[in-house]
């Protein structure tokens, strides 16, 4: 509630400040409770005209009761004989405002033998009763209805429009291809829970609340315009599922409005349908942007962007020749609503199949509409489970001839959905039911590609070369089967000689979470050969050639298989750190603290014997920034010369100390891990450990004796840090200080924690939020210069490292 615990009188001057502010809102008019009209011009004669007159409540109340006491209120007083009536009457209180045209009204005011002499605010009387029975059945199919808070810029756009003198009706929202999706989610949350479906059920048999939208969108005075649709608005209710049954007769079935049609009414006043004829096909088209995000990863409702439906078409050119749309034939068995088939010339050579019914009649109504397809070339089919007898004659006659298979071009782009997700791995999640695992398919291919069956994509990879062998395959998806630790089995069965293709950000297709390479990669399925690298043409969000990159499928053994060899879980340690999946993509998940999180990943103990090769390990996967290129980007096992470079070694455990992922917390236990002693930052108490500084200083506990000393392979000497990695410590430094520094007496002693780490430090001077995640920024400038200035020093210290990343093999560029 936006006006929340303040007065009627403060509730009329807030409303007015915030959405009236351009009007005069504070002339008075007979006993109506809020009046709005231009400024009066004192050089003018005649009267002032009103654009409105409302009646104002405070906390929340029923708008036709409101409405109704405001037309007692007007027609008790004939206020309408003494001042010329506004354009709306209206009503509001601390949630929401309701307009309603007067002119829709005003017959109300001259009922015969009418008593207007009641209370207005009397809700008990026989003739409010009749009045407000009036109201509802005038006011539900005009009033407009605006919350503040969810609709505050469409209700400031309707005032701008609407609240001009001599002006007459309403002006609605126009909807067109770009705001049509904004207004679809606002029609979730208001039409939707009132039609009286079982939509998980509707979901089963491919229809999507998105169908019912369509069918409000694409309609005048109720009634759906395009009879294609798989469901219509039919005036009062939605019509669906038409069929002809066995007897010939047209048989179909019917969806209602719990509320009576009220909340549909209310919300289709703002807007003005339908949209410009211009829209419709692309509307229509973009259906895939109404599927539901479990539905769509499943089917892979996806739209592929126009400017890369050219793009991968000028590479087939560029491969096949100018004539090759004559010469060859495609098929998009993953195809939607057809958008991938777009700009291609030849209909006689183009199929296009895919699983939902309503996405065959979208293809056929745009057929109608100028798409270059035949009718009989686009079908339905479950390109994974489908009887392949069961295709177009004139399909099957290609696919059956093995030379004009060698002809045939699968053309696709396909779901991406997969069987686990982060939460999954994260211990907040399960298997998602219904993806892979749902289909029959990846039984069949389970020993042929292994876990690689998690992967929609990769089913239809499998499929295309076991049931179409010899084909072309030109195919959008990630590029997991080239550098996936999980696509081994699948590269020893998929055997196919790559030809070209390209990579562009995730972002630039919609509804595709995460930052990523897609790549358009083009596979001729009848040379055998084994997957190694590729090399892709980058271009990045706008189209723009940006270079090449090599995607690596042979690589050597992961660092995590390094890092595994000096782990040892029988030692007591001073922290663990999460060994996450071996990429970029994963290395949000890479942190140290002093208890092993919930992830299922491996927790590698941390102790004086293996801190520099955990150093190593945390900082070649943190100096570099993920990026939407690398993000797939595998690290590596590494070579030996790491070893003899001390100076890396050191700067490795700097970047460590310091860098925001080491979340050691001294609320968890024992703090091993301050980098300064007592004396160098000023505490106030001794620490309870100093176990890194003896570390860096190489003043090691008398309990080791020289045999463990030798085994562990310690320094002797204390370590020498490059002039980067010092000033990364000069500036950590200032921190420490500025913390013990603090005025913390009385009550705020309370909240000193000498041992407190980094970790902690931030915490105390950021906060947390409301859902308990730590603030980006404090209140104090102080500490923000020197937090600013700490992580300067160490994105310096994080370039010094980057080359030796390279050098030392633990990535490939």
């Amino acid at each position: 509630m936006k006006y929340q615990n303040i007065r009627e009188e403060e509730l009329k001057t807030r409303v007015g400040q915030d959405y009236f502010w351009q009007y005069d809102y504070a002339k008075v008019i007979g006993n109506v409770d809020f009046c709005v009209s231009m400024h009066h011009n004192e050089n003018l004669l005649f009267e002032q005209e009103s654009l409105l007159w409302a009646e104002a409540k405070t906390g929340s109340s029923e708008i036709y009761k409101s409405i109704t006491q405001l037309i007692l209120t007007i027609g008790k007083a004939r206020t309408f004989d003494k001042y010329l009536p506004p354009s709306y009457l209206g009503a509001f209180d601390s949630e929401k405002i309701a307009f309603v045209p007067y002119n829709d009204i005003v017959e109300i005011f001259y009922l015969n033998d009418f008593n207007w002499n009641v209370a207005p605010s009397n809700y008990e009387t026989k003739e409010f009763q009749l009045i407000h029975k009036k109201v509802e059945h005038i006011v539900e199919s005009k009033i407009l209805l605006f919350h503040y808070e969810e609709d505050d810029l469409e209700l400031e756009k309707f005032i701008k429009t609407n609240f001009i003198v001599g002006k007459f009706g309403v002006s609605k929202t126009k909807i067109d291809k770009n705001n049509f999706m904004i207004i679809y989610n606002k029609w979730l949350q208001e039409v939707k829970p009132t039609i009286a479906v079982k939509w998980d059920y509707l979901k089963e048999k491919g229809i999507i609340d998105g169908d019912f939208y369509l069918a409000d969108l694409l309609s005048k005075d109720n009634f759906t315009l395009k009879e294609k649709l798989f469901v219509l608005l039919q005036n009062k209710f939605y019509e669906l599922d038409r069929i002809i049954d066995e007897a010939g007769m047209f048989v179909s079935k019917k969806a209602e409005f719990r509320d009576g049609q009220v909340a549909h009414t209310q919300f289709w006043n703002r807007y003005e349908r339908p949209p410009k004829e211009e829209y419709w096909d692309y509307i229509v088209e973009r259906r895939d942007l109404l599927v539901p995000q479990d539905v769509r990863e499943r089917k892979g409702s996806f739209f592929t962007p126009q400017k890369w439906v050219e793009l991968s078409q000028s590479y087939f050119a560029e491969l096949f020749g100018e004539d090759w749309q004559d010469e060859y034939y495609i098929w998009d068995c993953a195809a939607g609503t057809g958008n991938l088939l777009n700009g291609l010339t030849n209909k006689y050579h183009i199929w296009a199949s895919t699983l939902d019914k309503q996405d065959v009649d979208v293809m056929h109504d745009r057929i109608k509409n100028g798409a270059n397809l035949l009718e009989s070339h686009v079908f339905q089919f479950d390109f994974l489970n489908g009887d392949f007898t069961k295709l177009p004659e004139d399909l099957k006659r290609v696919i059956n001839d093995p030379e004009k298979r060698k002809k045939l071009i699968i053309y696709i782009n396909p779901p991406y959905a997969e069987a686990t997700s982060a939460k999954t791995v994260t211990g907040t999640g399960e298997n998602k039911s219904g993806v892979a695992t749902s289909h029959k398919i990846n039984q069949y291919f389970a020993n042929k590609i292994g876990n690689a069956t998690n992967e929609v994509f990769a089913l239809f990879m499998a499929q295309v070369y076991d049931k179409l062998k010899d084909c072309y395959l030109g195919q959008f998806s990630t590029l997991k089967y080239i550098q996936g630790t999980n696509f081994r089995q699948f590269k020893e069965y998929f055997l196919a000689d790559y030809k070209g293709g390209f990579v562009v950000p995730s972002n630039t297709f919609d509804n595709v979470n995460g930052q990523f390479p897609i790549g358009f990669l083009i596979w001729d399925l009848n040379k055998k050969e084994e997957i190694q690298n590729v090399v892709c043409d980058i271009f990045d969000k706008d189209g723009n050639y940006q270079g090449k990159k090599k995607f690596y499928g042979n690589l050597p053994k992961s660092i995590n298989r390094w890092i595994k060899k000096y782990d040892n879980k029988k030692i007591i340690g001073v922290g663990y750190m999460c060994n996450p999946s071996p990429d970029f993509q994963h290395n949000s998940q890479l942190y140290i603290s002093q208890k092993k999180g919930i992830e299922h990943f491996n927790f590698w103990n941390c102790y004086l014997g293996n801190i520099m090769q955990g150093s190593i390990y945390f900082s070649v996967r943190h100096c570099i920034k993920k990026t939407w290129l690398n993000d797939r980007d595998q690290f590596l096992y590494p070579n030996n010369k790491w070893k003899k470079d001390i100076e890396f070694q050191n700067d490795c455990l700097a970047f460590t100390l310091f860098h925001s992922q080491n979340k050691i917390s001294s609320k968890d236990g024992t703090n091993h891990w301050i980098p300064f002693t007592e004396y160098e930052v000023d505490a106030k108490a001794k620490f309870e450990s100093n176990f890194m500084t003896n570390y860096i200083n190489a003043k090691y506990s008398s309990e080791i004796d020289k045999d463990l000393y030798n085994k562990l392979n310690l320094h002797s000497a204390p370590l020498e840090f490059s002039k980067e990695s010092q000033k990364v410590f000069s500036a950590g430094l200032e921190l420490w200080k500025y913390y013990h520094s603090q005025d913390f007496s009385g009550l705020n002693s309370e909240k000193y924690d000498v041992n407190s780490s980094l970790y902690d430090i931030r915490e105390y001077f950021q906060g947390r939020n409301d859902k308990g995640r730590m603030n980006s920024k404090s209140n104090d400038e102080t500490y923000n210069e020197l937090l600013s200035n700490l992580r300067k020093k160490l994105n310096i210290l994080a370039k010094k490292i980057e080359p030796k990343v390279y050098e030392y093999g633990f990535l490939r560029k």
